[in-house]
């Protein structure tokens, strides 16, 4: 995996497709959604909406989107065809007929890019031997704890994960954050429907992409924000339980080899048992002071100022629980739904709660 982002100078800009699957009403959703209008790109850009309900609220955000920007090329698609267990992917399935451009772009609603997104991204896709682009992400959090909490987790547990891995060739990293491929690479891996019934669709079309023997490319320096909506400790656990079972699902022995990613926690645990010794306490102290100074640096990274600091440790405890939760058996909820996840990364419905 290669870090590219810069255009050459003689580059012909490709058409882009942008395709936005929405369900339900999201905080700030129309405000995430105008960002990827906002673009300074040289070519054709349509973007193309997608829901599975004509009843859905976000047709209200998309109705809203196109009074506000009539110069834009904005599409809905409403479309309630299933396909497999994931409703994202088969609102893709749909949505993806009715494109009409190049370069396929895709990006989960609770996201939010610069003007100059596009640019970078379609400049890293043009490199050679690279098949699709992906971008790192952190957390935006809402006025509350909870969201400042679940924001802490990405910034500071899963983010440094992937930055360690990228680093050491160990992650292979596709987010939803942002996949942006060539049509006829799309065509190539069997399009989404090939996804419709993997929990990890990003990381399986990640995957699939690289089997063709193409690279799936990083852009260095460019940081998407992902807003973290929750407003309840329940609505965090369950997040968190079904993102850290996903990245299991692909990753076993990346995932349980993650232990040490929570120094706070072990080294409490290690001083309990020395009974607050001198050392252990030394080995704590040491612990809650990396995790401050990684708080510090992740910061910098993603050129944001640092905020609740005091809860960084704390937040240790919370993602300890989480990791420990990831193997208790279970099903996985997500967007009113519950699965059962299957050994191979497939899901199984469980038992639906919502439509």
């Amino acid at each position: 995996m290669r870090r590219r982002g810069v255009a050459p100078a003689d580059m012909t800009w490709p058409s882009v497709t942008i395709l936005k699957p929405l369900h339900g009403e999201e905080p700030h959703l129309e405000r995430n959604l105008e960002t990827f209008l906002r673009q300074d790109y040289p070519a054709p850009v349509e973007i193309v909406f997608g829901v599975g309900n004509a009843a859905d609220p976000a047709i209200a955000t998309v109705d809203r989107l196109r009074l506000a920007n009539p110069e834009r090329a904005i599409r809905l698609v409403v479309d309630a065809r299933r396909w497999g267990e994931n409703g994202k992917v088969s609102n893709l399935v749909n949505m993806a007929e009715h494109a009409r451009h190049e370069v396929i772009v895709l990006a989960d609603s609770d996201m939010s890019v610069g003007p100059d997104y596009l640019r970078r991204v379609a400049a890293a896709l043009a490199a050679p031997g690279v098949g699709a682009v992906t971008c790192l992400y952190r957390g935006l959090a809402l006025p509350n704890l909870w969201s400042r909490l679940a924001t802490q987790w990405i910034d500071h547990h899963f983010l440094p994960n992937v930055l360690v891995g990228m680093a050491l060739g160990l992650a292979k990293p596709c987010f939803g954050s942002t996949i942006a491929l060539r049509a006829e690479t799309l065509e190539r891996i069997g399009g989404f429907r090939a996804f419709a019934d993997r929990l990890a669709d990003d990381y399986a079309i990640g995957e699939a992409v690289r089997k063709l023997g193409l690279d799936v490319a990083v852009p260095g320096g460019l940081v998407l924000g992902h807003l973290c909506a929750a407003t309840t400790p329940r609505q965090v656990l369950r997040q968190e339980v079904r993102w850290a079972r996903t990245i299991r699902s692909v990753d076993p022995s990346g995932f349980f080899g993650s232990v040490v990613t929570n120094p706070v926690p072990l080294a409490t645990i290690g001083a309990l048992l020395a009974d607050f010794s001198t050392s252990a306490t030394a080995i704590l102290g040491a612990a809650v002071a990396s995790r401050l100074l990684l708080q510090l640096l992740i910061a910098g990274f993603v050129k944001a100022r640092p905020v609740g600091l005091i809860l960084g440790p704390l937040r240790d405890y919370a993602a300890f629980l989480v990791f420990i939760l990831s193997f208790w058996p279970g099903s996985i909820d997500w967007r009113g739904h519950r699965f059962a996840l299957q050994s191979d990364g497939t899901l199984a419905s469980s038992d639906i709660a919502g439509s």
